[in-house]
């Protein structure tokens, strides 16, 4: 393909976007999708998880019908009967004793289903909740309401567990854990029944954790092992506690869900945030998704964490109207919930998961040692300039140019023949968000000229034949690494 001159000034770049339109349609198979997510089928299966009396993680396993090891085998006969294209399993490890939260050895069961896609079944985009339950004991009286008040001591901070003697005892109390987390829990379930009607590029996975309120061990052990054996998660959506809209002081919000990535400034699940509010509001535009930068609720966490620490891209989904009171407490019920408000996040996740199942890789923005330039959009045929080489490696394709262009170069993650081309995106360096698109076409540079690298914020995102958008990739330069020197201080 012979590439186009395509050279904007720096007036045009900066006030204008140039996007196809239908980069912004609505996919239709993603529509179906998250119109089909049933309301009726998941207040049945909240219904039935509450059922169990308690899916303590340290609970008895061997009951046939209340405990954890009843909720997790229902959970895998469930959806094993979605279809027969779901591939579900047990993914088990042998736990030992570990301080007060794991007081005995175990055997921890994540259930796990496995959509593989089609063209790109080595690509995984995840969509997760925690099964387990947790009731703390009775909460002292006159104590302050607050994730993991207990009755054995002063009253925690907010979003801290007490230190507490009485775990072993708890195991067994009612904790039917409506909210937290059977609303996640049930999401992801009615996820991989819709979606399990359906064929994907990539391949999805839905998974129930165990071992979360004894400080994330099932989630831990799954994104240590997929690193481990070198899989690539393209994404990690973590529902946990979407169940309320009515908070403990009163506060409502039906139409709303706080969406959780990290702190560092185009990151990946900072990248992936952004895709979430844009995909998720788009099919359902009576949600706003409110994108938090930090990594979760003050002193809190869940089971994206884990995956974050493993270098993937992974968000937590969680209402921002919570009831302290009921977390952890045998008054998590199902009356203490609401399912409209959990279908509407599930909804959310459909939208941003079948469009990521759906679209091109993101492309690559980090040079390759000795790799040269791509195809270029600066005019006539000639040549990108050769990025020079630096210490500090890996480093973003950008570049100055000719001194004072912005020179940007990137290749495909994949295969090329579904994409239609590119879409670079533009910030000014004090604002979170992309505030200007522009469709350069099917090339792989690209120069502004007259546009200082030091002004803007660039990112880069593939559009599939069909419109479909990938995850953005920013050109982040790392931070600057310590120096040390072999030298001898002297006066």
């Amino acid at each position: 393909m012979k590439p186009q001159a395509l050279i904007l000034t720096a007036a045009l770049t900066l006030f204008s976007a140039s996007t196809p339109a239908d980069e912004f349609a609505l996919n239709p198979q993603v529509k179906k999708v998250v119109d089909d997510v049933s309301e009726e089928r998941i207040k049945a299966i909240i219904q039935h998880l509450v059922t169990f009396g308690t899916r303590n993680t340290m609970s008895n396993p061997d009951s046939p019908d209340h405990g954890v090891g009843a909720a997790r085998q229902w959970i895998l006969s469930e959806m094993k009967s979605y279809s027969p294209r779901l591939q579900v399993r047990f993914d088990k490890w042998h736990i030992r004793k570990n301080g007060q939260r794991i007081f005995k050895d175990i055997d921890l069961y994540n259930v796990v289903a496995v959509l593989p896609g089609k063209t790109m079944p080595e690509t995984q985009v995840i969509v997760s909740g925690h099964y387990d339950s947790l009731n703390l004991g009775a909460q002292r009286p006159g104590a302050a309401a607050g994730p993991g008040s207990a009755s054995d001591g002063p009253p925690a901070a907010i979003g801290e567990r007490p230190t507490q003697s009485n775990w072993e005892a708890n195991a067994e109390l009612p904790a039917p854990g409506a909210c937290d987390d059977g609303s996640g829990t049930a999401a992801t379930m009615e996820l991989a029944r819709v979606m399990s009607q359906y064929e994907f590029d990539k391949t999805l996975v839905f998974i129930a954790f165990a071992g979360e309120e004894q400080g994330l061990v099932g989630s831990t052990l799954e994104a240590t092992k997929a690193k481990e054996d070198k899989i690539e998660i393209e994404a990690v959506l973590n529902n946990d506690i979407i169940g309320t809209d009515i908070s403990g002081n009163g506060r409502s919000d039906s139409s709303s869900v706080s969406i959780y990535s990290d702190t560092v400034m185009d990151s990946p699940s900072q990248n992936l945030a952004r895709y979430a509010k844009l995909m998720g509001e788009r099919y359902l535009p009576s949600m706003k998704v409110n994108i938090e930068f930090m990594q979760d609720r003050l002193g809190r966490g869940g089971d994206h964490t884990p995956f974050q620490l493993e270098g993937y891209a992974a968000v937590r989904l969680s209402t921002p109207n919570e009831i302290y009171a009921n977390q952890h407490h045998a008054t998590d019920t199902f009356e203490n919930m609401s399912v409209p408000y959990t279908t509407r996040v599930a909804k959310i996740n459909a939208a941003v998961m079948a469009s990521l199942g759906l679209s091109p890789k993101a492309p690559a923005v980090m040079r390759l040692p000795g790799a040269g330039a791509g195809r270029g959009a600066r005019g006539g045929d000639a040549p990108a300039p050769q990025l020079p080489a630096t210490g500090r490696n890996p480093l973003p394709m950008v570049a100055r140019g000719a001194g004072y262009d912005a020179v940007l170069q990137w290749r495909p993650a994949g295969s090329e023949a579904a994409i239609k081309g590119y879409t670079i995106l533009m910030r000014p360096t004090t604002t979170p968000f992309w505030e200007r698109e522009i469709y350069v076409g099917k090339v792989t540079t690209y120069t502004f000229k007259d546009v200082s690298v030091d002004d803007v914020r660039f990112g880069v995102k593939a559009i599939g034949a069909d419109g479909t958008e990938s995850l953005v990739s920013p050109y982040a330069y790392p931070p600057r690494q310590k120096a040390t020197y072999d030298a001898t201080y002297f006066q």
